[in-house]
C-alpha cells in the first residue's frame, strides 16, 4: 500500500507536524467530559485516539429511539441489510456482511450489550434503560480480536441506583402499535444494589397481506428484559451480574413482486424469531499490590429461525399467470406452448446458538505502572466457543428442495497486551497487541467436512496530544483480522472457491477533537484510510437449470481500498436550545475483483464501490427544552445510494428521514406526541437482482425491501 493513492496521507503529515507547534496546556477543563466504557480503562472521549460515535441516555430519550435500527440512522458511516425483521447485520465504512444463510457465523461487527456476545444476533437491542451506546469505527483488533474486523458496537445499560429509582413509559401510535416498558433501581442492603427493566412492543409492521387479508404477517412482537446486580463482597472485590433475556416473535413479509412495498401476496408468510437468555459476571479485585485483576464469563443460549414464502404470492396467483411448457408437462408433445404456472417454494432454517467466553486480564494501578511510573499496563487471556446447530429445511412445488443438518464449533484462544504511556509535551502514547489462535470445526448431513485452525494477530499504535485546553489530536494504525472459512457443496465449477483465506485490514486515521466556548461548541472529525487484503466478497449465483437454488458463497478479492471522514458536531446556543450533525464520507472501491453470473461469464468490477457502502451518511437535528416545560425535537438523516450487492449491478436511490418529537415535562411525568419519516419516505433497507417470476421466464428484475412508512405515535413517560 502506498500513501499516493490517499488523499488522507497528506492530513496525516499536517496533524502530526502540528502537534509539536503547539505549546502543552496541561490543564484540560475545558475538554468535554463524556467516558469510553468499551475500552480496558475507562477513558474521556475527547482523548481516545480513535473515532468513537457516544450515543448517550438522553439523545436516545430525545429522539423517541425504541430500537437499535432507529439509532443506526445518527452515526456517520455505519449500514445495515434489510433481510430481516430487525438489522442482524451491520456495516461500518463499508465493511460487514449482509446474510448468513448456511451456518458457519464470522461477524465482522461486533456486537456487545453488558459484557454479553451477540454478535450476529442484533435484533435484541431495545434501547430502553440503556445508558450509552458506543460505535467503534474501525479494526479493533487488540481489545475484540476476530469479530471486530469493521468495529464494534457497546451497548451500555444505566447505571445502578443506590436509592430508590422507578419508572414507566408506555407509546400507542399507527399499525396498531402498544409499547409498555418499565425499571426499577435501587439498594438491597449496603452491599447488594440492583437494576430491572423490562419491555414489551408490539406492532403490525406495516403490510398488508392481500391474499390472506390480514395486517399482521410482518408483526412486531418483542419482550425484552435486562436485571444487573452490584455486589460489593469486600473491601477489594466487588461483582457485577446481567441477566438478559429476549422473546422475538416477528413475522416475516416483506417482499413483494411488483415492489410497491407493502401490499403482499403470500399464502405461508415467514418468520423471525429469536429466543436469547445472556448472562454476564465481572468481578473486580483490587487486593493485590500491583495490580487490579478483572475476570468476565459470559453466556449466551439462542434459539433463532428465519423462514420465508420465497414465491412471494399464492397458488391462485400463479395459476392464473402462463409459463412455456418446457417439459411438455401437458403431454401434447409441443415445448414451447403455454400452460398455468405452478410456483410455490418456502425456505427456513431454525438454529441453536451457544457461546461462552472467559476474560481474565491485570491491570496496572499507581504502583506499578512503567517506565518511570509514565505508562499503564494491561496484560490478558481470553477464550471463548461458539456452538451453533443448524436446520436446513426448503420445498418446491411441494417436493424437499435443500434439506441440511449441520453442526458448527467454533474455539479461540487469545493473549492480548496494551501500554498506555504519558510522555513529554503533553504526547500520550498506546500499543496494543493481540495473538489469536481460532480452531473450527464443521460437519453437515451432505458430508461437508471442514476444521481449519489457524493464528492471527492484530494490534494498533497510536499517538496523541493535548494541543491545548481546548484541542486533542490523535494519529492511529490498526491492524485487524478476520478468520478465514470454506465453502459448503459447491457446484465444480467453483469447486476453486472451497476455501477462502483470512482477510486482514490495516486502517491509518488521524482526528482532531475539540470543546469551545466553555464546551458549548464540540467537534470531532476523523479521516481514515483503510487497506483490505485478501478481502472476503459474498457472492451469489442462481442456479438457471433450478431456479429457486442459489448457491451462495465466500471469495477473496485480492485487495480493496477505502478513504473518507466522520465529522461530528454540536452547538448548545443557550440553556434552552442545542443544535447537531453528523456526517459521513466513503469512498470505499475494488482494486481487483470479478464475479461470476448465473451463466457462468465473469463480470469485472475492479474499481466499483462496495456493496452497502455509501458514499455519504449525514444526521442533524435541533432539541429545544425551556422551563416551562415544553419540548420539541426535530432531525432527519439520510444516505447517498450505494449499491445492493457485489453480484449484481443494482443501487439503491438516495433517502431521507425526518422525524419529530413534540412534548410537555414536569418533574415526574412527561408526555410526547411523535412522528417518524415525516415525508413518507420509501427508503429501500435490501435489494435483489435476481429472477424470481416464471410467467417471465425466470428473467432477471430488481427486488427492493422498503423499511417503515409514515409513523405517529403517543409516549406518556413517567419516573418516581
Amino acid at each position: 500500500m502506498t500513501f499516493k493513492k490517499s488523499p488522507i496521507a497528506l492530513s496525516i503529515c499536517l496533524c502530526l507536524s502540528s502537534m509539536s507547534s503547539y505549546s502543552q496546556q496541561t490543564s484540560n477543563d475545558d475538554i468535554e467530559h463524556i467516558e469510553v466504557t468499551s475500552s480496558y480503562r475507562n477513558q474521556s472521549l475527547a482523548k481516545s485516539p480513535a473515532s468513537i460515535a457516544v450515543i448517550g441516555e438522553q439523545q436516545i430519550k430525545d429522539q423517541g429511539i425504541q430500537h437499535f435500527e432507529e439509532l443506526l440512522h445518527s452515526v456517520a458511516n455505519i449500514n445495515f441489510s434489510g433481510g430481516t425483521s430487525r438489522p442482524k447485520y451491520l456495516q461500518i465504512r463499508g465493511v460487514g456482511e449482509r446474510s448468513e444463510y448456511r451456518g458457519a457465523p464470522n461477524a465482522s461487527v461486533g456486537f456487545i450489550v453488558d459484557d454479553i456476545d451477540l454478535s450476529g444476533l442484533g435484533m435484541a437491542a431495545s434501547m430502553y434503560d440503556v445508558g450509552q451506546v458506543e460505535v467503534l469505527r474501525g479494526p479493533q483488533g487488540t481489545r475484540f480480536g476476530a469479530n471486530a474486523l469493521a468495529g464494534l458496537v457497546y451497548v451500555q445499560s444505566n447505571t445502578i441506583s443506590q436509592s430508590p429509582e422507578h419508572g414507566f413509559r408506555t407509546s400507542i401510535g399507527n399499525d396498531d402499535l402498544v409499547s409498555i416498558a418499565g425499571y426499577s433501581s435501587n439498594a438491597i442492603s449496603e452491599k447488594l444494589s440492583y437494576r430491572l427493566s423490562l419491555e414489551q412492543h408490539q406492532q403490525n409492521g406495516y403490510r398488508k397481506n392481500k391474499f390472506l387479508d390480514k395486517d399482521n404477517t410482518n408483526a412486531i412482537d418483542e419482550l425484552t428484559g435486562k436485571i444487573n446486580l452490584h455486589y460489593l463482597a469486600t473491601e477489594h472485590l466487588t461483582a457485577d451480574f446481567t441477566y438478559l433475556f429476549a422473546d422475538i416473535d416477528n413475522g416475516f413479509d416483506a417482499w413483494t413482486l411488483d415492489n410497491n412495498g407493502y401490499d403482499t401476496l403470500t399464502d405461508k408468510p415467514g418468520v423471525d424469531n429469536q429466543k436469547s437468555l445472556g448472562s454476564s459476571l465481572k468481578l473486580s479485585y483490587t487486593g493485590f499490590a500491583f495490580a487490579k485483576l478483572e475476570a468476565i464469563t459470559s453466556v449466551t443460549a439462542t434459539d433463532h429461525q428465519h423462514a420465508y414464502d420465497g414465491d412471494w404470492a399464492n397458488p391462485q396467483y400463479w395459476s392464473n399467470k402462463s409459463c412455456t411448457d418446457y417439459y411438455d408437462e401437458n403431454a401434447n408433445g409441443a415445448f414451447d406452448d403455454s400452460i398455468s404456472c405452478e410456483y410455490d417454494y418456502l425456505w427456513s432454517k431454525q438454529a441453536q446458538r451457544d457461546v461462552w467466553s472467559q476474560e481474565i486480564r491485570l491491570i496496572s494501578n499507581e504502583s506499578s505502572r512503567l517506565f518511570n511510573q509514565s505508562t499503564n499496563w494491561v496484560l490478558g487471556i481470553y477464550v471463548s466457543e461458539l456452538d451453533e446447530d443448524n436446520d436446513l429445511d426448503s420445498s418446491y412445488n411441494g417436493w424437499p428442495d435443500e434439506v441440511v443438518d449441520s453442526t458448527y464449533q467454533a474455539n479461540n484462544y487469545a493473549i492480548f497486551t496494551e501500554l498506555d504511556s504519558d510522555i513529554s509535551n503533553g504526547y500520550q502514547l498506546s500499543f496494543g497487541l493481540r495473538l489469536e489462535r481460532r480452531n473450527v470445526d464443521y460437519a453437515d448431513t451432505l458430508s461437508n467436512k471442514f476444521s481449519p485452525s489457524e493464528t492471527m494477530w492484530g494490534g494498533h499504535f497510536a499517538i496523541s496530544k493535548t494541543l491545548d485546553r481546548q484541542h486533542e489530536a490523535y494519529f492511529r494504525i490498526a491492524r485487524g483480522y478476520k478468520a478465514g472459512g470454506f465453502n459448503m457443496s459447491l457446484p465444480d465449477k467453483l469447486s476453486q472457491f472451497t476455501e477462502f483465506d483470512t482477510e486482514t485490514l490495516i486502517n491509518y486515521e488521524t482526528g482532531l477533537k475539540s470543546s469551545l466556548f466553555e464546551n458549548r461548541l464540540i467537534s470531532r472529525i476523523a479521516l481514515f484510510y483503510m487497506d483490505r487484503q485478501d478481502q472476503q466478497v459474498n457472492a451469489s449465483q442462481q442456479n438457471p437449470d433450478k431456479p429457486q437454488q442459489f448457491t451462495i458463497y465466500t471469495a477473496n478479492a485480492t485487495s480493496s481500498n477505502s478513504y473518507g471522514a466522520e465529522l461530528e458536531v454540536s452547538w448548545t446556543i443557550n440553556n434552552d436550545t442545542s443544535i447537531y450533525a453528523n456526517t459521513g464520507y466513503l469512498n470505499a472501491t475494488y482494486d481487483d475483483y470479478a464475479y461470476f453470473d448465473k451463466y457462468g461469464s465473469e463480470i469485472d468490477i475492479s474499481g466499483r464501490a462496495l456493496a452497502h457502502a455509501p458514499k455519504f451518511t449525514y444526521s442533524a437535528g435541533i432539541n429545544y427544552r425551556n422551563d416551562l416545560g415544553l419540548f420539541a425535537n426535530v432531525n432527519m438523516s439520510g444516505k447517498s445510494r450505494f449499491y445492493f450487492s457485489d453480484s449484481h449491478e443494482q443501487q439503491s436511490a438516495n433517502s431521507t428521514i425526518i422525524n419529530a418529537k413534540f412534548g410537555y415535562e414536569l418533574a415526574d411525568w412527561s408526555l410526547y406526541v411523535w412522528a417518524r419519516n415525516l415525508s413518507d419516505q420509501k427508503v429501500a433497507t435490501r435489494g435483489f437482482y435476481f429472477g424470481n417470476e416464471p410467467n417471465l421466464d425466470w428473467a432477471n428484475k430488481k427486488y427492493q425491501r422498503y423499511g417503515a412508512p409514515r409513523q405517529i405515535g403517543l409516549t406518556l413517560d413517567y419516573q418516581f
